[in-house]
């Protein structure tokens, strides 16, 4: 699986809840075959909410993980998703 790194680092709600719907639009194809895996990297505590919220309204599977100095949002195709798709 392919990863795409988004850096969005220095962006505050809404600006990076909009590029990261913008992302995951663009990518929709691909995030729902599990060909990609995006990966938003932000430092705004509310990306941590919004982000997730919004891609799980969508259908996706979502991780956040706290880094040193930032979160690690992941965005990926629900395992049943995946399934549907190469059956």
């Amino acid at each position: 699986m392919q990863v795409k790194e988004i850096d969005m680092r220095g962006q505050i709600c809404p600006s990076s809840l909009l590029m990261a719907l913008r992302e995951i639009n663009a990518n929709k194809l691909a995030l729902r075959s599990g060909v990609i895996r995006l990966s938003f990297l932000s430092d705004n505590r509310d990306s941590t909410a919004t982000i997730p919220e919004s891609a799980a309204n969508m259908g996706y599977e979502v991780s956040v993980i706290k880094e040193a100095d930032s979160y690690r949002i992941d965005v990926f195709a629900k395992p049943d998703e995946m399934e549907k798709r190469t059956a």
